[in-house]
C-alpha cells in the first residue's frame, strides 16, 4: 500500500543534527520510548536509556532487541540519587523525559504511585539536570489529558488551565507546572526546557492493558470479540512517529538556542483526525478480517468524553504538521501486528516504518 504525505509545508527532523549526539532519555523500555530510542540511534546518536524493565511482555524494546542499541540503565525516576548517577555519567546535550505511569485506570487503583511517578519523577529528573553541567535542552512529554477537561468541541490551546479529573490527568497537569516552576527558577540561561503534550497515540509495538488499539490487536490474534467501554469517547489519534518528530524537532530549536521554544506545547493530529472509539473499532475491523466487537457495560470509572488538542502553535512557529492521515497510520499499525504475529524480524519493520515516515517528511518539505 502506498502512503501519501499531507500537502502541508514543514521542517520535520534534521538527521545530520542528531549525528554524534548524547541524549537522556527517560522511559526508554515504554511503547513510546523504544520507538524514540531506535529511532534516535539510526541517526548515529548516543543513547542512554534510563527506565524500569519493559513494561509487558512481549514489548517493543525486547522485539527490536534495543537493548544491544543504547545505554540501558535500568532504574526508577522516584530514586533521585540514582537518576542523578546516570544523568551524569551519560553527559548528555539533550534531556527528553518520558518515564511516566502512563494509563488513566491504573491511576484509579494507584493514586500515590501516580503522583509519586509523575510528579516527583519529573522533580527528580530536573533537579538532576540541575546538578549536571553542559546540558542545553529538555523536553518534558506530558499528555493531552493535562488540561481541565471542559468537555469543549474546540481544542484546547497551551494557554488553557491545567486540571484534570482522575488522578493520572491530574498529575499530568502537576508535572507541567513543576516544569514551569523549574524553567522561571532555575534555567533562566544555560537550559532551554520545554514541554510537550501529546493525544492518544497509536502503533505497533504497544501492548498495553486497557489501550484500545492494544486490545483490538490481542483479540485478533486471539480470535475473540473485543469488549469497548466507551464506544463513543471522542480522542486525538495519531500514529507514535507524528508526536516524536515533534518532540525531536523541538529539541533542536531549544539546543540551538533559541529561547521563545521553551514554553508548553501541543502535537496532536488535524481536527478531522479526532474520532470516536467507534469508529477506529470498525476501520481496524474491516484491515483485520474477523475482528468483531461490542459494548462493554461496565461499570467503569470516569473518563473524557470529549478531548482534543489546538495545534496552531506548532504548525505556525515549529512549521510542524502530522504526515500520516488516521486511516494510514490504523493502516501502518495493523500491517506491524499482522508481521508481528507472521514471525518478521520486527527490528528491520520497525526501522522500515521509521524510514518510511522520513522520506514522508521529506516529500512534505
Amino acid at each position: 500500500m502506498e502512503f501519501r504525505p499531507r500537502a502541508v509545508e514543514g521542517v520535520g527532523v534534521n538527521p545530520e543534527f542528531w549525528h554524534g549526539k548524547r541524549v537522556f532519555l527517560t522511559g526508554h523500555t515504554g511503547f513510546k520510548g523504544s520507538w524514540l530510542a531506535l529511532w534516535l540511534q539510526r541517526l548515529g546518536a548516543t543513547v542512554t536509556g534510563y527506565a524500569l524493565a519493559p513494561p509487558t511482555e512481549p514489548g517493543l524494546f525486547e522485539i527490536a532487541h534495543l537493548g544491544g542499541s543504547v545505554i540501558d540503565v535500568r532504574g526508577d525516576v522516584r530514586d533521585l540519587a540514582a537518576l542523578q548517577t546516570a544523568l551524569a555519567s551519560s553527559s548528555p546535550d539533550i534531556v527528553i523525559h518520558m518515564a511516566a505511569q502512563a494509563l488513566v485506570r491504573p491511576g484509579y487503583t494507584q493514586p500515590v504511585e501516580t503522583y509519586a511517578t509523575n510528579v516527583m519523577g519529573t522533580v527528580h529528573l530536573l533537579e538532576a539536570v540541575r546538578q549536571v553541567k553542559g546540558v542545553r535542552a529538555v523536553v518534558v512529554v506530558t499528555s493531552d489529558k493535562c488540561y481541565e477537561n471542559r468537555e469543549w468541541v474546540w481544542g484546547y490551546r497551551e494557554g488553557e488551565p491545567f486540571g484534570g479529573h482522575d488522578p493520572y490527568s491530574n498529575s499530568k497537569g502537576c508535572a507541567e507546572l513543576v516544569s514551569a516552576a523549574y524553567r522561571s527558577s532555575f534555567f533562566q540561561s544555560d537550559v532551554a526546557l520545554a514541554t510537550a503534550r501529546a493525544g492518544n497515540v497509536i502503533g505497533g509495538g504497544d501492548w498495553a492493558q486497557d489501550r484500545l488499539i492494544p486490545d483490538m490487536m490481542r483479540a485478533a490474534m486471539e480470535g475473540r470479540r473485543l469488549r469497548l467501554r466507551n464506544p463513543g469517547a471522542i480522542r486525538p489519534w495519531q500514529h507514535v512517529l507524528e508526536p516524536l518528530s515533534g518532540y525531536m524537532a523541538l529539541a533542536e530549536r531549544l539546543y540551538n538556542g533559541e529561547r521563545s521554544f521553551a514554553d508548553g506545547w501541543n502535537f496532536g493530529p488535524v481536527d478531522e483526525d479526532a474520532k470516536p472509539v467507534e469508529w477506529i473499532a470498525r476501520e481496524v475491523a474491516s484491515l483485520w478480517s474477523g475482528l468483531e466487537w461490542e459494548k462493554d457495560k461496565g461499570p467503569h470509572p470516569h473518563e473524557a468524553h470529549y478531548l482534543k488538542l489546538d495545534c496552531s502553535k506548532a504548525r505556525a512557529q515549529l512549521r510542524w504538521s502530522p504526515r500520516l492521515s488516521l486511516a494510514d497510520a490504523l493502516a501502518w499499525t495493523t500491517q506491524w501486528y499482522k508481521a508481528y504475529q507472521d514471525g518478521a524480524d520486527m527490528r528491520c519493520f520497525t526501522e522500515h516504518q521509521i524510514d518510511q515516515y522520513t522520506n514522508l517528511m521529506k516529500a512534505a518539505e
